[in-house]
């Protein structure tokens, strides 16, 4: 008869301890002598003995004789579970009271018993099959705890990117501190902690996504889903399913169901951006959401609820397209329950500086890269350029001055865009007089080719000029193109006197020896 194997440790060369339990010496020796060839076995005459080594040994099996003098082996096998729980229990018995060997089963969790006499092979083979459960419960407990240490890992995690997210998109992650802005601000933190649905309107790249994320995760509704879709980006056939889902063969490519984007963000937040460009057809899909909280998706009769705040965006203006027939109006009313207008950069200009800067930050640390800041000039530019494309344009620009920027820390005027300069430069001459200074100055015979020095000179011209025609700085800001804040720094860098304000003569042209320049 071939011999079999017994079961052996994955990746242990030491093999399985088995614990023998019997009052009887013969019968333990017999036990030894089948058994020993493979496992370890460890051999007691009474159950507080078997405790005793399960104590001190790693016991994978117990093989326990059923009746015993004290305590039996249905009660010495209820002890193993408390000692060793893991541990496979098997009884020796001679009886056939099968009513008895069920209610042992049952009360020591046997994994199954063993009638005596038994065939050697037959044992060996019950006893391998037992160490093959043990060796699966092992390796269950292992990838347990695994999975437990990995669920706490990525619970830990999950916390940690949900503080990162609501930072990014908190409201103080906005930088903004001009009048117009800080009164936005006081609206979306209020609006922010109700369900309201909110309207931004504004032109393209002014922040209505940033401003839609800060509304979100500063609300009760956080930690659920935020999912944005861009209205104007899809057909109205693939918009419709993107938001409301299809069902399987609703159309030539729906190979299966697809869940919309509103049942998506059941619970939490759905920006709907430029939701102005809108066919007729979708906009009555939206208000009966609005209206009614129910969806249907594509090829579907049946409506299900959802629970969903809107944040909507356009740049478009809703309500002169409402009067053209292009917007329904009663859509209109239902989106615009709080409508949030957000101003363009060139009429904050205040907060470029500071957006400048965390727009320098961030691109400095994606390039790997280190910069100081901006010199004055370039500064003096980005403040006084137009920006038509708001906000994305100037952080586009700072992102690109970055990453072809020369080896030095400061971001100067040469590290501009053209059209950055050149628009800037000619906001900045104006028109007239000013014109006049110019071009006195670009005809003039180049004494100091220090282009700072030169450019300062021009400045201190200009503001000078600009003071006493307009006669006053807000004035003169205001005709110059630039914040009131930094025409009076540019005076001060510069060390312009009151006195030379009043004086009805220009200064005469530098020649480069000047300490003001």
């Amino acid at each position: 008869m071939a011999s079999i194997e017994g079961a052996k440790p994955i990746g242990d060369e030491t093999p399985y301890g088995i614990l023998v339990v019997d009052d009887e010496d013969a019968i333990l020796e017999s036990l030894e002598l089948t058994l020993g060839a493979e496992y370890r076995i460890f051999t007691a005459t009474s159950a507080e003995e078997g405790l005793a080594v399960l104590e001190r040994e790693e016991i994978a099996l117990v093989l326990s004789d059923q009746v015993m003098p004290g305590m039996s082996g249905v009660e010495f096998l209820e002890r193993v579970i408390d000692r060793n729980p893991r541990a496979i229990r098997m009884m020796l018995t001679g009886y056939a009271d099968m009513p008895a060997l069920i209610g042992a089963i049952n009360e020591g969790r046997i994994y199954r018993y063993i009638p005596k006499p038994w065939e050697p092979d037959d044992l060996r083979i019950a006893v391998k099959r037992g160490l093959e459960v043990y060796e699966l419960s092992s390796e269950n407990v292992q990838l347990a705890d695994a999975l437990a240490e990995a669920n706490e890992r990525l619970q830990a995690e999950n916390v940690y990117l949900r503080r990162e997210v609501e930072a990014r998109y908190s409201f103080d992650g906005i930088i903004g501190d001009a009048p117009a802005m800080q009164k936005i601000f006081d609206v979306t933190e209020k609006v922010a902690q109700t369900d309201a649905t909110v309207l931004l309107t504004g032109e393209t790249g002014t922040g209505k996504d940033l401003l839609a994320r800060a509304i979100h995760y500063s609300g009760p509704r956080k930690d659920k889903k935020f999912v944005a879709q861009n209205c104007g980006a899809l057909p109205d056939t693939l918009l419709e399913s993107e938001l409301f889902g299809h069902k399987r063969g609703s159309f030539t490519g729906a190979h299966a169901d697809k869940k919309g984007l509103f049942e998506v963000a059941d619970g939490g937040t759905i920006f709907l951006d430029e939701v102005g460009e809108t066919e007729p057809g979708m906009q009555v899909r939206l208000l009966r959401v609005l209206q009614d909280g129910e969806i249907r998706s594509l090829g579907s009769s049946d409506t299900r609820k959802v629970d969903v705040r809107v944040v909507a965006a356009t740049n478009r203006d809703l309500k002169k397209r409402v009067e053209e027939g292009l917007f329904r109006e009663d859509l209109y009313y239902r989106l615009r329950v709080v409508e949030i207008e957000l101003p363009p950069l060139r009429e904050r200009s205040s907060d470029i500086p500071a957006m400048a800067h965390h727009f320098l930050d961030s691109s400095a640390a994606k390039m790997k890269r280190t910069f100081v800041g901006f010199s004055n000039a370039a500064m003096d530019r980005l403040v006084a350029y137009g920006w038509p494309g708001n906000v994305r344009e100037l952080a586009n620009e700072i992102e690109r001055t970055a990453a072809l920027a020369g080896p030095g820390e400061t971001i100067g005027l040469e590290d501009l865009s053209e059209h950055v300069l050149g628009t800037a430069a000619s906001r900045a001459a104006g028109s007239g007089n000013d014109a006049v200074v110019l071009a006195r100055e670009v005809d003039a015979p180049i004494k100091d080719w220090d282009l700072n020095r030169s450019v300062d000179r021009l400045k201190r011209n200009m503001l000078i000029r600009a003071i006493r025609d307009a006669g006053s700085k807000s004035g003169a800001a205001e005709r110059l193109g630039i914040p009131r804040q930094s025409l009076q720094k540019m005076v001060k860098r510069l060390e312009i006197s009151d006195a030379e304000f009043e004086s009805t003569e220009m200064p005469p042209p530098s020649d480069g020896t000047d300490s003001n320049a």
